[in-house]
């Protein structure tokens, strides 16, 4: 397959670094107002503010961060990078896959149970112990979320670790070795 010259690949890059800011922006938000939202008197500001956390996670979240995926598989198609040849690009997309699929089985859900709730007990829900467990669960998951995104984003800016090494190289030091 053809690699990317220089313009398409910054292209590429640029939309990459621009969906994965808004995903982790949007994250960081998300439970920021989560953790503002745990005492408030009014059932449907209650109601209101989950309805837009909600509406952030299918909207934005969940948008940016397949967009991320998508864009970051590109990438690994399409330049030198590749998929496996670089340590830190492993390390990218086992984080990346695990991000979206904890906050498709477990995060995503308890935004929706937290709104539903809201929902339908308004401000009694703060007192129903299922609503007290999703938001905790919310804010303690959704801050790890936010802290593996900042750690992404450190490996992506970084690149430590360097190219893994590869069976034709690992052959070719054995004979030099060899030959010495």
């Amino acid at each position: 397959m053809k690699k990317l010259s220089v313009k398409p690949k910054k292209w590429l890059v640029s939309a990459h670094v621009i969906l994965s800011g808004i995903w982790l922006g949007t994250a960081l938000c998300l439970v920021t107002i989560a953790l503002l939202n745990r005492d408030t008197p009014n059932g449907d500001e209650l109601y209101a503010v989950n309805f837009v956390l909600k509406f952030l996670d299918d909207w934005v979240v969940i948008p940016t961060a397949t967009l991320s995926l998508v864009t970051g598989g590109l990438l690994s198609w399409l330049t030198n990078w590749g998929f496996v040849k670089h340590y830190w690009v492993i390390t990218k997309w086992v984080a990346t896959v695990t991000l979206i699929g904890t906050g498709t089985i477990w995060l995503g859900p308890w935004v929706n149970a937290m709104t539903a709730l809201s929902e339908a007990e308004r401000s009694q829900a703060l007192y129903n112990p299922l609503y007290a467990f999703d938001h905790t669960a919310v804010v303690v998951g959704g801050s790890i979320q936010v802290a593996c995104l900042f750690a992404v984003i450190a490996v992506s800016i970084l690149k430590p670790w360097g190219r893994r090494i590869s069976k034709s190289q690992t052959s070719d030091l054995s004979d030099v070795d060899s030959a010495q």
